[in-house]
């Protein structure tokens, strides 16, 4: 039998100790930990949420990776390459990859009868995944693009609808600054939203065949592919598999292919939200210590209270090490009743904001109307077992006192 354990289990429920003065200041250090753990749960869950979110809208404009022409640069007027690749459009069907599709862009000047906006247009094929934009669509609704028909029909932006004053089944001209400088007239089919400023005030999305009549391209040329996958965390070795694929080789035309993925593309967004790590571990850190220095002061306590305990397990050859597993043995039981109640504060909070979303947040600032949760069960365990092994670390000094109590003196007024 454990008797160190027996003996910390009959502490815990001894009626008298419960009476003492350490009922308080336990409780105290109970209420500590329970405080630091859903602090820490809601922090982990808020800024994973949000790096989430502000991720996927990103990705929702350009997916995870694109394939495009080895000449092409920054700019939006892109090198076109031939769409019958060996790898479209069976590349899907590797393990990891989600979907691939093929795109164009080009930019534009959007006029309408007293203002005009530049944008960037993004054309569309048949196989396009309208699910970001579904998810994101505030008015009207999304167009149909066929292989053998050209529709005038686009989606735009909130942003651009409010600046240009456009509404669901308006007209518009766009120009283009090319030699020679062409026009095109489009409808609006549907606006989008996704807060994302820099993105919405910029991308429209129309049918792929305008910008290759416009660039004289046949209907096999486009600037190239994206490619979704399944697990975001899983970009780097996606990427590496599709260039692996089709990045060292040259086609018929001689044209090379390059392949680069969404952090490449937009390094600023993905560093910001990588900084927001920064954020988490000074919380995870200050939590810990409070909470820390709670249950050490808690111990301290109980030690002192049971000084008398002490000396009577000494005088009966009890050794120091034996002793001190007593108090953690009690100290754990304390502390997994804080993490107890943390779990069912933290956890209780984030659903609340997960489904009443009661705390809002400046969408011109932080790029979304309140502050996203997620839950995640992994982080959730690592919370507890690396707040319970800290916690725990942390009472070994504080029980060392245990050695220096002498059991002639602890007895001799008993």
């Amino acid at each position: 039998m454990n008797t160190e354990l027996f003996i910390a289990r009959r502490l815990i429920v001894d009626k008298e100790s419960n009476k003492s003065i350490s009922r308080s200041i336990v409780g105290i250090a109970i209420f500590g930990i329970a405080l630091g753990l859903a602090a820490m749960i809601i922090a982990v869950s808020i800024v994973t949420g949000f790096k989430k979110e502000i991720r996927n809208k990103v990705i929702g404009f350009g997916a995870h990776i694109q394939i495009i022409n080895y000449d092409s640069n920054v700019s939006y007027e892109t090198v076109p390459v031939n769409k019958n690749q060996d790898f479209y459009p069976s590349l899907d069907s590797l393990p990891g990859i989600k979907h691939i599709e093929v795109f164009a862009t080009k930019a534009g000047i959007i006029k309408t009868a007293d203002n005009i906006q530049g944008v960037v247009i993004k054309g569309i094929g048949s196989d396009f995944d309208w699910t970001f934009f579904k998810n994101n669509l505030v008015e009207g609704n999304i167009f149909k693009v066929r292989d053998d028909s050209l529709t005038r029909k686009v989606l735009i932006s909130k942003k651009i609808a409010s600046l240009l004053n456009l509404h669901v089944s308006d007209d518009f001209a766009m120009l283009f600054i090319q030699d020679p400088p062409r026009a095109r007239r489009f409808t609006v089919s549907g606006i989008y939203e996704t807060s994302l400023e820099e993105f919405d005030k910029m991308y429209i999305l129309a049918d792929i065949s305008h910008i290759q009549n416009l660039n004289n391209w046949t209907s096999d040329q486009v600037s190239g592919f994206e490619v979704t996958i399944d697990d975001f965390d899983q970009l780097d070795y996606e990427t590496r598999v599709v260039k692996d694929l089709v990045g060292y080789k040259f086609d018929k035309n001689g044209t090379k292919l390059k392949v680069v993925n969404i952090t490449q593309k937009y390094p600023q967004i993905f560093d910001w939200l990588n900084l927001q790590d920064m954020n988490v571990v000074v919380i995870l850190v200050l939590m810990l210590v409070v909470a820390g220095f709670n249950m050490v002061s808690g111990l301290l306590i109980l030690i002192l209270e049971r000084t008398n305990m002490i000396g009577i397990l000494k005088a009966l050859g009890s050794s120091n090490v034996s002793i001190r597993k007593i108090f953690l043995y009690q100290s754990a039981f304390l502390i997994a009743r804080g993490l107890f109640w943390g779990n069912l504060i933290g956890i209780g909070l984030c659903l609340l904001q997960e489904h009443f979303k009661f705390i809002k947040l400046d969408q011109s600032s932080y790029y979304i109307a309140y502050a996203p949760i997620n839950l995640n069960l992994l982080y959730i365990v690592l919370l507890n077992a690396g707040s319970l092994l800290a916690i725990t670390l942390m009472l070994l000094i504080p029980s060392l006192i245990i050695a220096r109590l002498s059991p002639d003196k602890t007895i001799r007024f008993t």
